[in-house]
């Protein structure tokens, strides 16, 4: 990061009020009647009702728009483990972008505990303050077992971004690139640099949506993971395949994808070289990317190229998605985000990459044209159908597969 960025990024956090984000009234409190109402005396009815019928929380109160933004700070960025406090600001900013993007109410909560059990405990026992609950930055093995207990657990929807949110805009965008390569997922040879919790969430939702487990060659620090490969965790054995590839280079050798969650500069010309024709790389590494989509380019005139970064094309960016999957979620009160929801975003980003790109979003990314090809195969997270496409493509999921617990609203689009 250069100086210049690094002083107006603190000056952005700290200056005019120090933070991102604010509580702000929803009703008038202006009278003394005013206050008798939205305190003692007044509030003691509401209270009655919950207690008789804990549903009408969301009638009296602002749990049915209200997210929880919660990380232990044991995976920050690509920044490590910073702690529960230094995430805050991060956690801030997930909470900004539910407001900017999708009218939802979010507040950060930073658990103080490396504890698997005890953040579980901790965000179990606040659980029903919220309408849901989007985990964030907490690292691998553990935010499996985090995310799957507190599903099990509590009677909201429990979202893990990383996973998930990362997941569903790379399958949308991987759908995408592969129908202009004129190839399909069924058949696509997929090397998967990491194996962290995005790259599992990844590769699983590729499977579901179609990819076959033996294709896909997943690597990590020590190579190839393959079947009979010693100290492999359960969630890594999922993708072991039986195969004498061993290193990164012999998996991306012939293959049609590469998905890199990893680091900076890990994939070499000479394996850019060595792919299928026609590739396409994810290169999602952050802030530097796992080969620079300018050189690769210059290395095959073939590809269709995404990265993490917002300069340049296809930017893999979770904001085009968990505000709008947990905008549907909450308007029919969904008890959990589950795969047919998951893929119902999946498709609604497939497709709004070809529709026509409205002007707004020339105007905002400073183009004259933009149309669906290899530069352009995810939504710009500035395009303000991505509200009425997403939230009612994942609220008629939930219904339709029974984890609503409320009917599809009429008239939904124009409400949003």
């Amino acid at each position: 990061m250069s100086d210049q960025l690094r002083i107006a990024a603190l000056a952005y956090h700290a200056e005019p009020t120090p933070g991102k984000i604010s509580i702000e009234l929803t009703t008038k409190a202006d009278t003394l009647d005013d206050l008798s109402l939205a305190y003692s005396p007044g509030v003691a009815e509401p209270c009655r009702e919950i207690a008789n019928n804990p549903a009408d929380a969301y009638k009296y109160t602002g749990k049915g728009n209200l997210v929880a933004v919660i990380s232990n700070g044991t995976a920050v960025l690509g920044l490590g483990n910073l702690g529960a406090l230094a995430s805050k600001p991060v956690m801030e900013g997930k909470a900004l972008l539910f407001k900017r993007f999708a009218g939802v109410n979010a507040v950060d909560i930073e658990v103080d505990t490396e504890d698997p059990a005890q953040f579980i405990s901790t965000v179990r026992s606040i659980s029903d303050t919220f309408g849901g609950i989007n985990l964030e930055d907490i690292k691998a093995p553990e935010c499996f077992e985090i995310e799957a207990t507190l599903i099990e657990q509590c009677n909201i929807p429990v979202f893990h971004d990383d996973q998930h949110g990362t997941a569903i805009v790379t399958a949308a965008g991987l759908l995408n690139a592969l129908e202009i390569q004129g190839k399909n997922l069924e058949d696509a040879v997929i090397t998967c640099l990491g194996a962290g919790a995005a790259a599992i969430a990844c590769m699983r939702l590729i499977v579901r949506m179609g990819a076959r487990k033996e294709n896909i060659y997943m690597v990590d620090r020590r190579g190839v993971i393959s079947v009979g490969r010693e100290g492999l965790n359960l969630y890594k054995e999922e993708f072991a395949n039986q195969t004498d590839k061993r290193t990164l280079a012999d998996a991306v050798a012939g293959a049609d994808v590469f998905v890199g969650l990893s680091g900076a500069n890990l994939l070499s010309p000479q394996m850019l070289q060595s792919m299928a024709d026609k590739p396409v790389i994810f290169a999602c590494s952050n802030p530097d990317p796992e080969i620079d989509p300018v050189l690769a380019k210059e290395i095959r005139d073939d590809l269709v190229i995404a990265t993490g970064r917002s300069d340049f094309p296809n930017q893999v960016n979770n904001v085009i998605g968990f505000p709008f999957i947990f905008r549907g979620a909450l308007d029919v009160r969904a008890s959990v985000i589950n795969e047919e929801m998951k893929v119902a975003a999946v498709l609604a980003l497939r497709d709004l990459a070809k529709e026509p790109v409205t002007q707004e979003v020339l105007n905002a990314c400073g183009l004259e044209s933009l149309e669906f090809g290899r530069d352009y195969i995810i939504p710009k997270p500035i395009d303000l159908r991505l509200l009425t496409r997403i939230a009612p493509a994942v609220a008629r999921a939930a219904v339709d597969s029974g984890v609503a617990r409320l009917p599809y609203p009429e008239a939904y689009e124009p409400t949003l």
